[in-house]
């Protein structure tokens, strides 16, 4: 028998491995919403499908169902600086999730969730080594409008 005789549930069940992945979307997010932070009901396509994006991991990001809709079909950077609950963080961390490095992405929407009721906030992020350390959200040394021009 060799490596690749096997057969997985995955191969057999295609829905299966979507939802896997849905999943570990908002896993890596702590199921809030990558733009406003709420909680993550669906998943978004920065570029959207209807100009030509694909779904994959670097162009899906989890998001609240208020955010999804009103984004739409636009493009998700401009959109988002229009905002009120806009934040240049969350911004870096669209940016590092769009362009690959979830690793940053993950440490990004770290320090801008604040820690809940139960103590930490990275509690909920997967894969981070500060999962059991207490957070506090740092303000910026320099003027909030260097972020912007940042992002």
């Amino acid at each position: 028998m060799h490596a690749g005789d096997g057969v997985f549930l995955e191969d057999l069940c295609p829905k299966l491995r979507a939802r896997r992945w849905r999943q570990s979307l908002h896993r890596r997010t702590g199921h809030s919403c990558i733009y406003c932070g709420n909680p993550s009901e669906s998943i978004d396509h920065v570029h959207p499908l209807s100009r030509g994006g694909a779904s994959v991991t670097e162009n899906c990001v989890p998001a609240c169902l208020p955010c999804n809709g009103r984004k739409g079909d636009s493009d998700a950077f401009i959109w988002y600086r229009q905002q009120n609950f806009y934040d240049a963080r969350r911004a870096m961390a669209l940016r590092a999730w769009t362009g690959g490095d979830m690793q940053l992405a993950e440490r990004l929407l770290l320090w801008v969730s604040p820690a809940g009721p139960g103590g930490s906030a990275a509690a909920g992020l997967a894969g981070s080594p500060e999962r059991h350390a207490d957070h506090q959200t740092r303000q910026a040394a320099t003027p909030l409008w260097r972020w912007q021009m940042a992002s």
